[in-house]
């Protein structure tokens, strides 16, 4: 895989996670209000009928709309997840640009709402929303 085959503003994505990292290369592009994340699909993100898994959508729609919540903070808090709701609409194969875009609906001193579409190609597969709890950041 080229830079070439990765869309314009996203960058690789720093935060590290056991969990994503055999899905790695991942990628981010930050806006004002979201962090959207982004890869190319490949085999290690299918199902044994050779679609992306919905585990990995669940997954990357929760970091999404965690960094977003994050992000609308100006990243001075940190969250963890309460609830996460997936509604699946499409599928995905091997080869497409996934990408999962947030919205915050709502952030408050104790909670944060927030709501993300993942794509693939540009098409909707999938919908998800998801409450999550402020916690102060360590020292």
């Amino acid at each position: 895989m080229t830079d070439t085959d990765i869309p314009e503003g996203f960058e690789p994505h720093l935060r590290e996670s056991p969990l994503t990292e055999p899905w790695k290369p991942l990628y981010a592009k930050k806006t004002e209000k979201a962090v959207i994340i982004g890869l190319r699909l490949a085999r290690p993100h299918t199902n044994g009928r050779g679609l992306i898994h919905g585990g990995l959508i669940a997954v990357l729609a929760d970091n999404a709309m965690g960094y977003s919540c994050a992000q609308a903070t100006s990243w001075t808090t940190s969250f963890v997840t309460i609830s996460l709701s997936v509604d699946f609409v499409g599928s995905a194969e091997i080869g497409q640009w996934l990408a999962v875009e947030s919205d915050v609906i709502r952030t408050g001193s104790t909670i944060c709402f927030a709501q993300c579409l993942a794509k693939a190609d540009d098409v909707v597969i999938a919908r998800a929303s998801g409450t999550f709890r402020v916690v102060p950041k360590k020292g």
